[in-house]
């Protein structure tokens, strides 16, 4: 059973586009219907959310705060070093973790954990080692995707759930 998500930011909870204002702000589009589902695994279902993200922003880290993420961490290098202890701090398994991203930075995470996921629009390397490929693309509902994936395969909990 899935336990804990993680979740890439940028090509995966977004579109991949990083816009600046001319004072110089950052602005990142997010998809609503991956919030909903982000914030009904981890408040309704009671289960834990990773983001974990090569780039450092402000509003990364209001988003997560807002859907309830659990980890977050930002300017990372090695993904998977730091899932390794995230793992290690919650008491799960990697057989108890499913991964999603879309870039090369995100391999080495993804070949680890027990479900991998690509965005729809991932480059081929991820793609390649993935075990489900989504149909939507990264900032258009590719992880509420995943979450519906995952919960049809869980026993214990359904989408009628989810969505209560």
């Amino acid at each position: 059973m899935i336990e804990l998500i993680v979740l890439d930011v940028d090509g995966t909870l977004t579109d991949g586009k990083i816009i600046y204002t001319s004072s110089g702000d950052e602005l990142k589009n997010f998809d609503v219907k991956d919030g909903l589902a982000i914030a009904s695994w981890t408040k309704k279902l009671d289960k834990k959310v990773a983001i974990i993200t090569g780039r450092k922003s402000k509003l990364v880290e209001n988003r997560a705060k807002e859907l309830g993420v659990t980890h977050l961490f930002q300017g990372v290098d090695n993904k998977d070093e730091i899932l390794k202890n995230i793992l290690k701090e919650e008491n799960l398994r990697w057989d108890q973790t499913a991964g999603i991203g879309d870039d090369l930075n995100d391999l080495k995470m993804l070949k680890k954990v027990s479900i991998a996921f690509a965005v729809g629009d991932a480059v081929a390397e991820v793609k390649e080692v993935s075990d489900v490929v989504c149909t939507k693309n990264g900032g258009f509902g590719a992880v509420r995707e995943m979450i519906e994936y995952i919960l049809k395969y869980d026993k214990q909990k359904g989408l009628k759930e989810l969505w209560a």
